[in-house]
């Protein structure tokens, strides 16, 4: 999960591993996100699209479908969702804060979306 918001960092938290997520991380910057993309994989990425210390979370999204990682599910989440383009809305599901737990719940049970990237590879 990326959210420079502490508070509701801890509490996201809380709820997933309450719906029986795993292995929850918080990155609060873009740049601790870029470097755990670097060193893992991950099921899923919540992203908060206005970061503190970058100018909004999208590259962290595009770096994600970028890397072909189809099994990578991206769910949005942002107090002003109209502010997102839509070929990154394309990307994953987007929450307005703030939002049940139970949609968050909701769009990290969905299958993630196919990349352009998986099309070209050979199956």
């Amino acid at each position: 999960m990326v959210e420079d918001d502490a508070v509701l960092g801890l509490s996201i938290e809380q709820a997933l591993t309450e719906d029986g997520f795993a292995d929850v991380s918080i990155c609060s910057s873009a740049e601790c996100s870029l470097s755990m993309l670097r060193a893992e994989k991950f099921d899923a990425v919540v992203l908060d699209v206005h970061l503190a210390d970058s100018s909004d979370g999208y590259e962290i999204a595009e770096l994600i479908d970028a890397m072909g990682s189809e099994d990578t599910r991206i769910v949005f989440q942002t107090g002003a969702p109209n502010d997102i383009p839509d070929h990154i809305k394309e990307l994953g599901p987007v929450l307005a804060k703030p939002y049940d737990p139970n949609a968050l719940r909701q769009a990290l049970e969905q299958k993630p979306r196919s990349g352009l990237l998986s099309l070209l590879r050979p199956r």
